[in-house]
């Protein structure tokens, strides 16, 4: 029933996890485990040489057969071998196929299934001999290999371990007992093999240990005599040789009183019983298991495991959930996640977008409006040029609305940028969004195009949207607007010299707290250190931490000031750095005409920017290229010459009125552009994937062909659906399984700390001379000391 289970487990061919009930042969080099298991089936057919034979597990299962003697491979399903010379031949050419024709070890089992009339049903695992020299090309390491590899297998409770030892080497000293004693330190799983016992010394015998008196397992010894080299070359048959076992035992003086409880054909009946009482220990286990693996594979197979692929229904069905989930997948990426679902990881692109309109913008509508010498030189050219050969008495109206629609003009490409930028973040929210539909590569490559399609004519026409709000602003100038200073109040201002921040905030309201490094302090020129900084709508402030008690400097903030974004690379990366400075070219603060600070991240230096703008620290001014050259020069030398105090009066003037309007206009733009991308290309690209995405699906595009699941879906469907039905049948076959089959109770425990001793200080003598006995530990009712348990037919 446990081979029907293995040979379920194994056809989904990914290795189930359920750890069925085996024997692993574990045994130094030459300790005579090929030469048991040989004995077993009755036949010759495991690789012969020196050093590690042995080098990759083999899973031997044997099957009582009454029709016939032959041998299959898992791995050449359905074909029989019935010369078992043709079997080691098999056993090397698929070692070799791992390993190579070196002496390297590979932990991939192969599995070999014997049938015959002379085995009884028996699961055992052939595992490299441990071996402490490498040979060869092997590792280094190769004793740590092999090590490990037995270890995966012996580690699990479901495993017996077959330890098998020579018997003309000191049994203290077995390197199978001492690993077997590693995982097994209450003996429950250890069953002791002692073999070459006609090859001990003259005078010495195992007597006390085949008693299980001398060096005590809890299931105790089975002694077996295996064919000698010499046998094995002239092909001795092994039926001769286990009647000359037998023969052996028979006529041995020490060993004939025990000599029913001894050689290979009660081994195997012992090892037979021995694993069918584990089997039924272990079945509650393997059940749990195997329930468990089942309920979880059925939910992620539930969905397609009776499903036909060209079934119209189910493509429909899969379809629609999947455009459900692309648009609530993109809702929360723009309006937010909720609580469980939400990223601490980056920016969503809902958040990014924000940053957009927010931080950058401001920074983009500043930047063209701040360069003074530039401004007024236009305002004095507009005057004169209105005056023509007059000489006005009053500022000229028409000036002040000619250098105003220039001014709100050249501020277009900033909005229009901004929403490029949306586009942009847009467009990878999209192919972001989509991840759930990358099992159907088609679907998502439609599903793209389309809405990919739909925000680029968005786009289109939220620039014309904003082109027509720039047309409305350059329209009408209201110079009754509230906000408006007003020709008296420009003059009064001209007069006392007042100029209105057009972002101005509350006076000692702090705009932003955090960390900056200052690139240029003192003996740190050239190097940075790190600052706690503290920015109000008046002052800069920079403390040696957080707790804002050691003040380092405060500068106080005027309109005068500026700031520059500053490119710097180096080895370790880039810095992010920007520059505080007087347009007059004063010191900053000390005897520095700059302040160079630096960011950790592009961010953080946006948000800086965006945080100076508000504290009335305009963006540098980026004065374009224009043609004209030394004319131009001439021309600005021949206005600025010009000291009409008249002109001065009326250019202060409209310059102070250009600022009070423009400001008006900035807040109307920072106010109206956000507004109109998020109606014309957020909101609607929303209502799109809801209401008309689907439609163009289907009357665009093949439904059939969209709904081709990739390569490697269908591959990890067909796995998944494998693991499914090997499990099902599974189920199936320990649901036969009796549970109540005749079993024996479980060996006494005994004295088994003498393999941890000996593994400290060998002893002083050997355990074959004249020992001093050990009581036997175990109570009548179990084995009765001679290391096998009383099954049915075993004579007691």
């Amino acid at each position: 029933m446990i081979n029907r289970l293995q040979d379920a487990c194994t056809k989904s061919g990914q290795g189930l996890d359920i750890d069925l009930p085996q024997i692993a042969v574990v045994g130094g080099q030459s300790s005579g485990k090929s030469s048991v298991l040989e004995n077993f089936v009755g036949r010759d057919f495991l690789p012969r040489g020196t050093g590690i034979v042995t080098r990759r597990p083999l899973v031997l299962q044997l099957v009582n057969n009454t029709s016939g003697e032959w041998g299959e491979f898992l791995h050449k399903k359905g074909q029989k071998f019935y010369q078992f010379d043709q079997i080691r031949a098999e056993i090397e050419q698929e070692t070799d196929r791992t390993t190579g024709h070196n002496k390297g070890i590979s932990p991939v089992p192969i599995n070999l299934r014997v049938f015959s009339p002379r085995v009884l049903n028996l699961t055992l695992v052939d595992l490299p001999g441990m071996t402490k020299v490498a040979v060869g090309d092997q590792p280094v390491d190769i004793e740590k290999q092999i090590r490990e590899m037995i270890m995966q297998f012996i580690i699990k409770e479901s495993c017996l371990i077959l330890a098998v030892s020579p018997a003309n080497q000191d049994l203290a000293n077995s390197d199978a007992l001492k690993i077997a004693k590693e995982v097994d330190p209450e003996g429950m799983r250890t069953i002791g093999v002692l073999t070459k016992l006609d090859l001990m010394d003259q005078g010495t015998d195992a007597k006390e240990i085949l008693e299980n008196k001398l060096l005590p397992l809890r299931r105790g010894y089975v002694g077996v005599v295996n064919r000698s080299q010499r046998d094995i070359e002239t092909r001795r048959n092994i039926q001769d040789a286990i009647q000359a076992e037998r023969k052996f035992f028979l006529s041995h003086p020490r060993y004939r009183h025990m000599e029913s409880r001894m050689g290979t054909p009660y081994l195997q009946k012992v090892l037979n019983q021995q694993l069918t009482n584990h089997i039924r220990e272990s079945l509650p286990k393997v059940r749990s298991r195997l329930a468990k693996q089942m309920a979880d594979i059925e939910k992620d197979v539930k969905d397609f495991k009776d499903f036909k692929p060209d079934d119209p229904g189910r493509q429909t069905r899969t379809m629609l959930g999947l455009i459900n989930q692309f648009m609530n997948v993109f809702g929360e990426t723009i309006e937010g996640h909720s609580g469980v679902t939400v990223s601490v990881d980056e920016l969503s692109i809902g958040a990014r977008i924000n940053r957009i309109f927010h931080d950058r913008l401001p920074i983009k509508l500043a930047e063209r409006t701040i360069d003074e010498k530039h401004l007024r030189r236009e305002i004095k050219i507009a005057i004169q040029n209105i005056r023509g050969v007059r000489t006005g008495l009053f500022t000229p109206d028409m000036a002040f609305e000619r250098i105003v629609k220039e001014q709100i003009t050249v501020m277009k490409n900033a909005p229009l940028e901004i929403v490029d930028q949306v586009t942009s973040q847009l467009v990878g929210a999209i192919r972001q969004c989509s991840k759930n539909m990358s099992n159907f590569p088609q679907l998502r490559e439609e599903v793209d195009r389309l809405v990919a399609t739909y925000i680029r004519k968005q786009e289109v026409k939220t620039k014309e949207y904003i082109d027509n709000l720039f047309a409305y602003e350059t329209a009408y100038i209201n110079t009754n607007h509230d906000d408006f200073i007003g020709f008296t109040q420009a003059a009064a201002n001209t007069t006392t010299e007042i100029k209105k921040n057009p972002n101005q905030v509350p006076k000692n309201m702090v705009i932003r707290k955090g960390w900056l490094s200052i690139n240029n302090l003192g003996m740190m020129r050239g190097g940075s250190k790190e600052f706690w900084f503290v920015l109000t709508a008046e002052s800069l402030s920079w403390f040696k931490d957080d707790q804002e008690k050691d003040n380092k400097y405060t500068i106080v903030l005027s309109p005068e000031m500026r700031l520059r974004p500053v490119e710097k690379k180096s080895v370790f990366g880039a810095h992010f750095i920007f520059q505080i400075f007087h347009t007059d070219n004063k010191n900053i603060f000390k005897d520095h005409k700059t302040l160079d600070l630096s960011c950790r991240d592009a961010d953080s230096l946006e948000t800086w920017q965006a945080s100076f703008l508000r504290a009335g620290v305009l963006p540098e001014y980026k004065k374009p290229e224009e043609e004209g050259g030394a004319e131009e020069e001439d021309l600005d030398k021949q206005i600025e010459d010009s000291k009409d105090p008249q002109l001065e009066r009326q250019v202060e003037t409209i310059r102070n009125l250009v600022d009070s309007y423009i400001s008006i206009v900035i807040k109307n733009l920072k106010d109206q552009v956000p507004k109109m991308i998020m109606y014309h290309m957020l909101n609607a690209t929303r209502s799109f994937i809801a209401e008309e995405l689907l439609a163009q699906i289907y009357s665009e595009v093949n439904i059939s062909s969209a709904m081709e699941e990739s390569p490697e879906e269908l591959e990890r469907k067909s796995e998944m659906l494998n693991i499914f039905h090997s499990l099902q049948e599974a189920v199936k076959i320990i649901g036969d399984i009796n549970i109540l089959t005749h079993s024996t109770p479980t060996p006494a425990a005994v004295d088994y700390n003498w393999v941890q001793e000996n593994q400290r200080q060998a002893p002083q003598q050997t355990p074959f001379s004249q020992p001093q006995l050990m009581p036997s530990p175990m109570p009548s009712n179990s084995y009765g000391g001679y290391g096998g348990p009383p099954a049915g037919g075993i004579p007691p």
